[in-house]
């Protein structure tokens, strides 16, 4: 009887998400398995001529790596979001005056959310990237309601001046893409097929 070998994967089990978005870990304990956070802590600037997918992925892949420093055997996620506007990037609005400008900006407007997912293997140096896209139209708001809202929800870390798992929802006339999770911050879907490439399956 002829006899087979099974040559079995080292398997690097502990993931660490590299971030300190609570949107990001809120979304990550949805798949139910045990990880550890780290916050990256690098430069967030866009770099010329660079365009907002390729920025959403660089910075991803440098928070994955940034964050693999601490650990050498764990798969390090890493992600990053870019909103645009036609050419214009949106970034964080950091208070009120700015999500008053950015929201007066895009009411009546498509936003396309440009949301970059890394997985690294700090054992094996493998990386898997992806850049997940999705389309926001939001309504025709008044000043009146962008004030409203913003006096309810203070949504000035996320781009874009709005969150949609919120009240900003309430501002958003239709959506579409592959993945609703990717508008939030992280791709679910696309980290689901990344970590089975791993041979960590969620079910």
């Amino acid at each position: 009887m002829q006899k087979f070998t099974l040559k079995t994967q080292k398997k690097t089990s502990k993931i660490v998400l590299g971030s300190s978005s609570i949107y990001r870990q809120e979304l990550l304990k949805r798949l139910q398995v045990p990880f550890e956070t780290l916050s990256p802590e690098i430069d967030e600037s866009v770099l010329p001529n660079e365009t907002p997918a390729e920025a959403a992925k660089r910075l991803a892949e440098t928070k994955a790596r940034n964050v693999a420093k601490h650990y050498t055997q764990a798969l390090i996620i890493g992600s990053d979001q870019v909103a645009v506007l036609n050419s214009t990037q949106l970034g964080k609005p950091l208070n009120y005056a700015n999500a008053v400008k950015q929201l007066q900006l895009i009411r009546g407007n498509e936003v396309t959310f440009f949301t970059a997912l890394c997985l690294l293997n700090s054992d094996t140096n493998q990386m898997q990237s992806k850049v997940v896209p999705y389309h926001v139209k939001f309504r025709q708001i008044s000043d009146q309601q962008i004030r409203n809202y913003l006096s309810r929800e203070q949504p000035y870390h996320c781009a874009g001046s709005a969150k949609s798992e919120g009240l900003g929802i309430a501002l958003i006339e239709r959506m579409s893409g592959d993945d609703p999770n990717a508008l939030i911050g992280l791709p679910l879907i696309t980290l689901i097929t990344m970590l089975a490439n791993e041979g960590i399956e969620i079910i």
